[in-house]
Parts: structure tokens; C-alpha cells; sequence
């Protein structure tokens, strides 16, 4: 396998390259046919990604659907807009849509490519840190409802990802910061992950924030591969999040409730994930489930790079009624992925509205 291919292989009919490098960007389109036996192809495109990038992306037989950027344009409107143009475009069920663009653009053309003539291929084109080491691989694919973040989707897994570091360096600071919480995420869980290998991850972005936002190439390549070798451990063991795969939602219950009574416009979602991994630091220490000292290195790690703005003082139990329309709710009881010990996590439905409302209390004053 090159160097640069990362392999994901749930089962023998669910398996695709990963591709992590730097080569042209004008050289994916050729390559993209390489993994699908498609006619024509549906370029479903972030509007600053296009703009930016537009002469580059102009593949071969190929059609291009804009989609102006933003969590709130993950929704039912834009999804039947695509369907739409997908339809009058003649597209076939051997036909391919292509998603250029971060999160948003990947989550809403994966839904549309897993309903449109019940499901035709889908290929997966990050464009941002977020998207590359989170979102584009594994197979979740939704829009958002009025009351949540993700509340309909599917699990369809790409042909192909092509991470192409170049598109990483057009990315602004806030936009490029936001991926990093998710980057740091990994620190967190990876003795939990299952990867056979150690990386170490925890000591590794401690020791390194200036080299990270140095934005080089090999210090890039080497966060979004190690966090793409953890993210892959554990969705080849459990594909629909029926257990294991809950540790990646760690800091999100509170982060997707952030990111609702903001209505997706204060924070990206990056911040929201900061603040929501600090509540959980801060949960697990009020808990005794971690020492005072990792709960300080902890908390450490995440300050180093500067990602989190000060939040606004939200009303608990406006918090607390949005966390309970969570996806990840079982049984009316909330979830939250808390740590145990250094890079270790484990799965709670027991927190009681006082203890939340405390650490909330306890985050509120240490702003």
C-alpha cells in the first residue's frame, strides 16, 4: 500500500482508499473515475471552495451544484434542491456524486447519494481539517432538522476519500482552528480506540502547537493520518455506532446543544466541541473518575492552542432540554463520553441535571 493511501475495510463489500497527500488538485478529477464506473459525475461544491478553486475543479463530465456555506444549509430544502438538480440533470443510478466542500457539504451530498435511486456512488473530497480527519470517512451522512443537529441520515460508506492538503492552506484560522478540536478529540480517546499501533497522540500535540500551526506539510500529514488510523479503528469494529463508535461524540452532546441555541451562527463547530470536552474534563473530575493532575494537563492541552472564544451564559435547562434531543439518547437518558484516565473514555447515561448544572457552573467561573 503507498504511503499515502489509508485503507478503511468494514467488510469484503465495504472497503475504499483513504488518500492523504499534496499532489495537484486538478489531478483528482482523472483519478476519481478510477473508483467508480460512472457516466457522469454530480459536483456538489462549497461556495468559497468554488471560488477559490473553481478553474481546478472543473472535472470531465461533470455537472456542479453550489452550496453556500454554513451548518444551516444542511437541510431539507437544499437536500430536495439537489435531488432536484440531480434529476434534471438525467443523472443514472451508475452515476456518481462528488462532495467538495468541508462537513456540511459531505454530510448533505452523502444523503442525497444514499437516497437518489435508492443510493448510487459517492466520493468524498475534504477541503477542510475538520472534514479530513472527521467527517469525510465512515459513512455518516444526514441533514439537520428544526430541533437537532443530524436527526435524519443514513450510514453509506464513499468509493474513495482524497485528502489534498493544499486545500488546508486557504483556510482561514478560525476555520483551520476548528478542525484542530477535533484533532485534539483523538488525544483523547485513543488507548479506547482499539488501534494496534501507539502513537502517543496526547503527548505529541502537547509538545507541538507551534509546528501544528505552522501548517507544514509533514507535521499536516502526519495529525490527519494518525487521526484517521484512530477514527478507522473504530468504525471497522462498529460501523452504526451500536457501542464503541459512541467515543468519537466525546465533547459533542454539549457541543451539538451549543451549536442549536446559537442556531449554528455564533460558534463553529470546532468551539462548540472545545467547550463541550472541557465540561466532560470537568464532569470526570467532579466524578473522581480522573486525578486533579491529568484533569489540569487536560484542560492544558486544549488552551494550547487557543481554539475556544468565551461563551455566552446560556440557561441550564435550555441546555439540558436540547442535550436530551440529542441523537445518541437512549431511553430518555443522556450520553456522555467522559475520560477515565490519559487518552481513555467510557460512556455514561447516569449524569443527574445537578451535576451538569455544577460543571456548567464550575466552566461559567474558570472562563
Amino acid at each position: 500500500m503507498p504511503n499515502n493511501e489509508i485503507f478503511m475495510e468494514i467488510s469484503p463489500d465495504k472497503k475504499y482508499p483513504i488518500f492523504v497527500d499534496s499532489d495537484r488538485i486538478e489531478k483528482i478529477g482523472d483519478r476519481i473515475f478510477e473508483y467508480t464506473n460512472a457516466n457522469k459525475i454530480l459536483l456538489v461544491v462549497s461556495e468559497k471552495v468554488n471560488e477559490i478553486y473553481e478553474d481546478q475543479l472543473n472535472f470531465k463530465n461533470s455537472i456542479k451544484y453550489v452550496l453556500k456555506d454554513g451548518e444551516n444549509q444542511k437541510n431539507f430544502k437544499n437536500y430536495q434542491k439537489i435531488l432536484n438538480f440531480a434529476s434534471k440533470n438525467k443523472l443514472e443510478r451508475k452515476d456518481a456524486i462528488v462532495a467538495i466542500g468541508g462537513g456540511v457539504v459531505g454530510d448533505i451530498a452523502g444523503f442525497v447519494a444514499s437516497t437518489y435511486l435508492r443510493g448510487i456512488d459517492f466520493i468524498q473530497i475534504p477541503t477542510t481539517l475538520l472534514a479530513c480527519v472527521d467527517s469525510s470517512v465512515g459513512g455518516k451522512v444526514a441533514i439537520n432538522t428544526d430541533l437537532g443537529k443530524n436527526l435524519v441520515g443514513t450510514f453509506y460508506q464513499p468509493k474513495a476519500v482524497f485528502c489534498n492538503l493544499n486545500f488546508l492552506h486557504t483556510l482561514d484560522e478560525r476555520q483551520y482552528k476548528t478542525g484542530l478540536a477535533e484533532v485534539i478529540k483523538y488525544a483523547f480517546i485513543e488507548k479506547s480506540c482499539g488501534d494496534s499501533q501507539q502513537y502517543d497522540f496526547f503527548e505529541f500535540l502537547s509538545a507541538n502547537p507551534e509546528r501544528v500551526f505552522e501548517r507544514n506539510l509533514p507535521v499536516l500529514s502526519e495529525i490527519v493520518k494518525t487521526s484517521l488510523k484512530l477514527k478507522i479503528a473504530v468504525v471497522t469494529q462498529d460501523e452504526k455506532e451500536q457501542g464503541l463508535r459512541k467515543i468519537l461524540n466525546f465533547g459533542h452532546t454539549l457541543a451539538h446543544a451549543i451549536e442549536r441555541i446559537t442556531n449554528y451562527k455564533k460558534f463553529t463547530h470546532g468551539e462548540a466541541v472545545v467547550y463541550g470536552m472541557k465540561f466532560s474534563i470537568v464532569l470526570a473530575y467532579k466524578r473522581d473518575l480522573i486525578s486533579e493532575d491529568y484533569k489540569d494537563r487536560a484542560l492544558g492541552l486544549i488552551d494550547k492552542y487557543s481554539i475556544i472564544k468565551k461563551m455566552p451564559k446560556f440557561k441550564h435547562k435550555k441546555i439540558i432540554e436540547l442535550m436530551k434531543l440529542d441523537k445518541k439518547v437512549e431511553d430518555g437518558k443522556i450520553n456522555f463520553i467522559l475520560p477515565t484516565s490519559k487518552s481513555i473514555v467510557a460512556c455514561y447515561n447516569d449524569i443527574t441535571f445537578e451535576e451538569i448544572q455544577t460543571s456548567l457552573m464550575i466552566m461559567r467561573k474558570g472562563q
